[in-house]
């Protein structure tokens, strides 16, 4: 992995404490996704066994047009949040779940189990411009309302629908671009070699790879991959995102005017939220444009949930967005780029 050099610790220091920034809420820079249909889902997908989730049946649906921020919500943006409210994103010393060497965790037969941590922990958060983590759905509505309070603008999570349209931006296929897994090292930070050389290092156990490299261990600075057609960085990979969805197993009966599904939700067991994109833990199945994922509305976790923002009405850039966008690209030019984010 790559380290920071003094250099580079210290411009970070400098755009971190900018006091130009700190009077106004720091807005998401956001693209505009265009009105239209698409097909939803994995004709391929095996149909719900009660326990998994499935992406099955393929359907379509309706988007109308909305903003979704290009990148995923930073340390340094719930920062601010924490910071202007005294919001506690969990207490001290707080509970995060995170991968350990196997059989060492509360729970033997999975590779993970929740230990101390909190969002600004220093592994988790190693610098202001990596994807914020060890936060919850909850945590990222909280955010939202803050947000959406202070700025007059309705800023919220994306539908499941929403957020499928975006990341495809017209691919039909499986992954980004040509559809094909190999490309999958350009367009997001998954489970590659660098993450297989980290997890050997760190945890003593290894799983089969892509033969690419992202050259990022953990996660890495939000953008350091190229954007998909509609020019949104990370659709896939880095932080697994929350939408505004909560569980259903499969499609039946889903909602086919891009609208949240948040009525008649999964039922027998504790509510649960959906995850979409993956995470720098994830390999090539998980990172499928239809691949779906599940958190409780307040599980907090390393091993890779953040979230983006979306966002009605008309287009509008604030200057706090364009001046953090300029932070972002001076940060990934003093090396902060796919640097080990854990």
């Amino acid at each position: 992995m790559r380290l920071f050099t003094c250099t580079s610790l210290a411009i970070l220091a400098l755009l971190s404490h900018d006091p130009a920034m700190a009077a106004k809420p720091i807005e998401p820079p956001m693209v505009t996704i265009p009105a239209g249909k698409f097909l939803m889902g994995d004709p391929q997908s095996p149909a719900s066994d009660g326990q998994m989730i499935s992406a099955a049946p393929q359907h379509q649906v309706s988007i109308k047009t909305f903003q979704l921020a290009k990148y995923e919500v930073t340390v340094k943006q719930f920062r601010q949040f924490v910071e202007a409210t005294g919001y506690r994103a969990g207490s001290e010393p707080g509970e995060c779940w995170k991968w350990v060497k196997p059989g060492a965790g509360a729970f033997p037969d999975v590779p993970f189990t929740p230990a101390p941590g909190l969002w600004n922990s220093p592994q988790y958060a190693p610098s202001d411009y990596h994807p914020v983590m060890c936060v919850s759905w909850q945590d990222a509505q909280a955010y939202a309302k803050w947000l959406s309070t202070a700025t007059g603008k309705h800023y919220r999570l994306p539908s499941e629908a929403e957020w499928e349209y975006a990341a495809r931006a017209g691919a039909t296929g499986d992954y980004p671009g040509d559809g094909k897994p190999d490309g999958m090292c350009r367009y997001g930070n998954g489970f590659d070699v660098s993450g297989q050389l980290a997890f050997a290092r760190d945890l003593g156990w290894e799983r089969k790879v892509p033969p690419c490299d992202d050259q990022a261990p953990y996660t890495a600075v939000v953008g350091s991959f190229q954007p998909n057609a509609f020019g949104l960085f990370d659709m896939l990979g880095n932080v697994a995102e929350y939408v505004e969805d909560c569980q259903h197993n499969d499609y039946q009966g889903a909602p086919v005017d891009g609208s949240a599904w948040t009525s008649q939700c999964k039922e027998g067991e504790e509510r649960m939220q959906i995850t979409r994109g993956g995470s720098y833990g994830a390999n090539l199945p998980q990172l499928s444009l239809s691949q779906r994922g599940h958190a409780g509305p307040d599980n907090r976790s390393a091993l890779g949930e953040g979230f983006r923002l979306a966002l009605d009405g008309k287009p509008a850039t604030a200057p706090s967005a364009v001046a953090f966008e300029r932070e972002l690209a001076q940060a990934r030019a003093a090396g902060a780029g796919r640097t080990a984010g854990r």
